[in-house]
């Protein structure tokens, strides 16, 4: 309850200008935090084995970037969000309406590093056309969306979501288990998240967050039935350390149901 109490000041706005804009979004230098989690998703996205009809992106937020790699995949990408504020900030995204965040910069630096030449703009479009879904979603229940997905997922995908709407560890790893309904066995899950943070800013809204360590992450994996393929962390420099946040670091994994 007092999650949700606090989500509801929640500002995508100023979320946005606090994580996606300068300094963390500096494309300057590959030791920046938000061009580390790009290259993640699309060194593992770029092996192949990552494919299908859907991907569901749990807990989408305000944010486009966790797809921009993985809409080369799929035929169809579900974004979803607790928040309707979110969601109508990426449905006027994904139509284009104008004065919405501008993510060419990302858009542009993914492009570079997948190194296929092809212009900035034809991602953006494929991705536009692929994100036909936005939908409400509580990853508390055990069934998410309100009904299963049919048919479920080919892949996972979630950026800085269970932890920040967790109020405890065991939470966390219940929250894992429910968004692991989604995908079929065998397919693959993707996550970005938050390694030692207890809060975050978001205008009005201050967050908990549970502090996650990475045996946490490895434990909350394997108890909703999935094996790790790969997993990676960052440590916040002192630079990015901002104050809208207490982040230690940032942790990618793969795994597989």
């Amino acid at each position: 309850a007092a999650l949700r109490e606090g989500y509801e000041r929640f500002d995508p706005r100023a979320y946005l200008q606090n994580n996606y804009l300068p300094p963390r979004a500096d494309f300057s230098s590959e030791e920046f935090v938000v061009p580390w989690k790009l290259r993640c998703l699309a060194e593992t996205f770029a092996s192949g084995e990552i494919r299908g009809r859907t991907l569901i992106d749990v807990g989408s937020g305000p944010t486009i970037y966790q797809l921009l790699s993985a809409c080369d995949h799929f035929e169809e990408i579900v974004a979803t969000d607790y928040l309707a504020v979110n969601r109508e900030e990426l449905g006027r995204w994904a139509r284009g309406e104008p004065g919405t965040f501008d993510w060419s910069p990302f858009i542009q630096h993914v492009c570079k590093i997948e190194g296929r030449g092809e212009p900035w703009q034809e991602k953006e479009r494929r991705l536009r056309a692929r994100l036909r879904r936005i939908l409400p979603i509580d990853v508390h229940q055990p069934d998410p969306l309100g009904t299963p997905l049919r048919p479920p997922a080919d892949a996972l995908l979630s950026a800085f979501c269970l932890e920040a709407v967790s109020p405890d560890r065991a939470a966390f790893a219940r929250a894992l288990a429910h968004v692991g309904s989604l995908l079929r066995p065998g397919g693959h899950a993707l996550l970005l998240g938050a390694l030692g943070e207890s809060f975050y800013l978001a205008g009005a809204a201050r967050l908990p967050v549970v502090p996650l360590a990475e045996a946490d992450v490895r434990s909350a994996l394997a108890g909703a039935g999935f094996a790790l393929r790969d997993f990676r962390s960052y440590a916040m420099p002192p630079a990015l350390r901002t104050g809208v946040d207490d982040v230690d670091g940032v942790f990618f994994a793969h795994a597989q149901k």
